[in-house]
């Protein structure tokens, strides 16, 4: 078995990280206190193609294969939440369905502006009442000639103020069971499309939130993304693809946690010495560094697994429950280290530990995840 990365990756993971120590990290506080990423470096992200990683080069892409594209995602994530998880958003979620069920036409239409960062890539699956459980999914599109109109709500919709178009998982058939739904791409400039403000959350705040209101909006029948009928099946395998990145934000927050930690362990000074020459402390750090590293291994697993086009629903979810409650509890101990500092916002551990509570929610819960792979653990042979 080869554990080491390509030369290409390893070059890529270089460059992504002197791009995000020099753009990123040093703005990421401000990213945070204004809900807000910085438009310069959205436009140096498009210039190195970290914005068409799943494009096609006819589109204006740099596909890149999945584990590359889980180590940019996890060096985003370690200088700049925010931007890591807008990234994640845009190319796993809002990106990918249009390159896999698009039309020619579509994806013409929309790909070139969203590998330069002029729209970004954005999925609409939750609502009010339905996030966990997506057959609860109450907004519907009803056939009217040769339009689609559409009625309801979503929330907590990422990237919903920077793009063009939204990708929205609706009800086409009301009583056909799993194949009720189907995605339909909606352009935000449709008539009766109300983008709410942005919501006021906890962290990860530099990447935009919105609720959605649909009434009476009309789309044209070409609009349809993949067959009818498949929009469940489309969410689901998209989320698999998801749950891995969410997995390398989750390791990313972790790393720059860990490296906030020992750096402060050994500058500062107590009872005479660093810190980080006190068994306590080096006891931590020593946690932090193995489960980090554990949780690599099984994002880099996952990540190879779907670039060999295997079956990788059950290391998807495996990954994403383990580094995401890992990231967890390294935050938590980064903080301790940093005693009564770590509780303030001149210490990006404090930014970090708000950063990763998501990581356990987005994307499946860690609840849900236990039943996806309880599923499948029971039906091995």
């Amino acid at each position: 078995m080869e554990f080491r990365l390509t030369e290409e990756q390893r070059m890529l993971r270089d460059m992504v990280r002197d791009f995000a120590d020099r753009e990123l990290a040093p703005r990421a506080q401000e990213t945070d206190e204004r809900e807000q990423m910085d438009p310069e470096a959205i436009r140096k992200m498009a210039e190195l193609g970290l914005l068409g990683m799943v494009i096609p080069e006819e589109y204006g892409g740099l596909p890149m294969d999945p584990l590359s594209i889980a180590l940019a995602l996890e060096e985003i994530a370690r200088a700049c939440g925010s931007t890591g998880l807008a990234l994640e958003a845009h190319t796993g979620l809002g990106v990918l369905p249009l390159v896999r069920w698009g039309t020619p036409e579509q994806q013409q239409r929309f790909l070139p502006r969203m590998a330069e960062g002029k729209s970004w890539g954005c999925l609409a699956l939750t609502e009010p009442g339905a996030g966990s459980d997506l057959t609860g999914i109450r907004t519907t599109a009803v056939q009217d000639g040769e339009e689609w109109v559409i009625n309801g709500t979503k929330a907590w919709i990422t990237n919903a103020s920077l793009t063009d178009v939204i990708i929205v998982l609706l009800r086409t058939d009301p009583d056909a069971g799993s194949k009720a739904f189907s995605m339909m791409l909606v352009e935000t400039d449709r008539s009766g499309l109300t983008i709410e403000p942005h919501e006021k959350k906890m962290g990860l705040r530099g990447a935009p939130a919105h609720g959605l209101t649909f009434e009476d909006v009309r789309v044209p029948r070409s609009n349809l993304l993949g067959q009818r009928g498949r929009g469940l099946h489309q969410a689901l395998k998209v989320l698999d693809t998801g749950r891995v990145a969410i997995s390398a934000l989750a390791v990313g927050l972790a790393q720059r946690a860990y490296e906030e930690a020992r750096r402060y362990a050994l500058e500062r000074e107590a009872f005479g010495r660093p810190i980080a020459q006190h068994q306590a402390v080096q006891f931590k750090l020593a946690d932090m560094a193995t489960q980090i590293h554990a949780g690599r291994l099984m994002l880099h697993h996952a990540a190879w697994l779907e670039g060999q086009a295997q079956h990788f629903t059950q290391e998807a979810a495996m990954a994403k429950l383990f580094t995401s409650e890992m990231a967890e509890r390294v935050a938590y101990e980064a903080l301790q280290i940093h005693g009564g500092y770590g509780y303030s916002k001149e210490y990006a551990v404090e930014r970090v530990y708000r950063d990763v509570r998501l990581m356990t929610i987005g994307e499946g819960t860690s609840e849900i995840l236990r039943l996806v792979i309880g599923r499948h653990v029971l039906q091995e042979p």
